[in-house]
């Protein structure tokens, strides 16, 4: 099967003959399996023509068929891959994810008793929601918790369904509400059949397609600071009818992968953009409402499509001028353009935002990620410019650097990228001050604040603060980058 599966490569000068060919392969291992089904996804997000884009799709939308024929599921469980169409998956949702997930699949989506062994959190939860548990639950040593479910709850519901919907009905806030359900570590199994929220058929509407009749732009074809300079996006914002439903593509998409970011999970619908930023890569992009944001920090999120195919996301942490960029590129598409695709998130960020320097943190890089470590993180931000803070960090990084320049296809040891993974790095883009954010620490900085005197540190923020909890962040953002004796005082209590 591998010899096969070589012949689908995205430059093979017959591929549409191979990929007509693969519709008649039979496979019965997970493995083969999984990997055509990524080969042919990044085939469909980056074609070469519309023959290539047609007879991928076709195969990607067999796929339920193909894994009824495979004999061992487990593997499609990896959240590498999860979310194949005739698969399932089995996770601990938010109590939001969950509830919006049951809303809409409530067939798909239950409550995975035969692998959740935390039955005795039970208690606490539903003598808030049947008193006369207390009945049973303090002095009996094993309580039938999902008999007195399947007692309460109306005939035809489901106990997800029950549990929900009783959680939603208490008057309680809605963190609280959420802290009570999470408390239950709820495992849910989520079977994915052959409908077009799998990752196999998961597609937006695309009016023009982007071929790539070239090819694919590498990292040297890429400059940050030119892209930071260059003409505006087109960006527009969503009517919540248009927000809701990509809403809810972005909720799925995250959730198949058992990922869920703050702002996934928080979004605010009355503030979601779409930004147009070529070669058929369009950008979702929104805060969160004012109950769910950050006390210091402004809080912005997003997700990426290729002709249609979600690739990845994005999570940014702005204050004045800096941002925290956490940015993800799902595995299948890490061949593909990455650098570009992040130099233009960078480029959209300081358009929307004002921001202009960049910080990547250690995780990011690899320490304590082992994924990141794996795939090299730290030497894809360095070649595009960016500067460990660490000084030890910087002299390793001269040295590997030197090496690199003596000694032709050297590679960083992984001993060597978990000390390079150590350091934050930072990017000075146009506009930038050199070095006054190199010290700073958001943790540093909330540590030093009274959380009842934020802004009072310099005088007139009156302004600042209406805008924190204002319609958009942003503005609180623009603001804040103006005020430069409360910029100053703030990043010398995070230094």
């Amino acid at each position: 099967m591998p010899d096969l599966l070589d012949r689908l490569a995205w430059d093979a000068d017959d591929l549409p003959r191979q990929l007509s060919a693969a519709s008649g392969w039979r496979i019965d291992d997970a493995e083969s399996l999984i990997r055509l089904h990524e080969r042919l996804l990044f085939l469909r997000a980056y074609p070469r023509n519309a023959e290539v884009l047609r007879l991928a799709d076709s195969l990607l939308f067999s796929f339920a068929r193909r894994t009824a024929e495979c004999p061992d599921l487990e593997p499609f469980e990896d959240p590498t891959v999860s979310g194949i169409a005739g698969t399932s998956l089995s996770a601990v949702f938010s109590f939001e994810v969950a509830r919006r997930l049951h809303a809409r699949y409530p067939r798909q989506i239950q409550i995975d008793w035969e692998n959740y062994d935390r039955t005795d959190k039970f208690g606490p939860v539903l003598r808030r929601l049947l008193p006369l548990v207390e009945e049973d639950w303090p002095v009996e040593a094993h309580v039938a918790f999902r008999a007195w479910m399947d007692a309460a709850k109306p005939r035809g519901a489901s106990e997800l369904g029950w549990l929900l919907d009783r959680i939603e009905r208490l008057p309680l806030s809605a963190r609280d509400r959420a802290d009570l359900y999470e408390s239950l570590e709820l495992l849910l199994v989520w079977q994915i059949r052959d409908v077009r929220t799998s990752r196999s058929r998961l597609r937006l509407p695309v009016r023009k397609p982007f071929y790539h009749d070239g090819p694919l732009l590498r990292r040297a074809d890429v400059s940050l600071a030119r892209e930071l300079e260059a003409p505006p996006m087109a960006i527009t914002r969503l009517s919540r009818a248009q927000a809701r439903k990509i809403l809810d593509v972005i909720l799925d998409t995250s959730a198949m992968r058992y990922r869920e970011l703050y702002g996934f999970t928080h979004p605010d619908i009355g503030h979601v953009y779409r930004a147009d930023a070529g070669r058929g890569v369009e950008v979702y992009f929104f805060g969160v409402p004012p109950e769910w944001r950050l006390p210091l920090r402004a809080y912005h999120c997003g997700m990426y499509f290729k002709n249609g195919v979600p690739i990845g996301y994005v999570e940014v942490l702005s204050l004045f001028e800096r941002a925290e960029i956490g940015f993800n590129l799902y595995y299948t598409f890490r061949d593909g353009e990455s650098a570009w695709l992040y130099a233009r998130l960078l480029r959209l960020f300081r358009q929307m935002l004002g921001v202009t320097c960049f910080s990547v943190d250690p995780y990011q890089l690899g320490w304590q990620n082992e994924e990141a470590l794996e795939s090299g993180a730290f030497w894809f931000y360095r070649k595009l410019g960016f500067r460990p803070l660490d000084a030890d960090v910087a002299r390793l990084v001269e040295r590997e650097e030197r090496k690199m320049r003596q000694t032709p296809g050297y590679r960083s040891s992984p001993r060597t990228l978990d000390k390079l993974a150590r350091s934050y790095v930072l990017f000075e883009g146009p506009g930038s001050h050199p070095g006054d954010w190199d010290k700073f620490r958001a943790r540093k900085l909330a540590m030093a604040l009274d959380p009842a005197h934020l802004f009072d540190i310099v005088p007139g923020n009156e302004a600042i603060m209406r805008a924190k909890h204002g319609p958009e962040e942003s503005r609180y953002l623009r603001l804040m980058q103006r005020h430069l004796p409360l910029r100053a005082a703030m990043i010398k209590l995070g230094s």
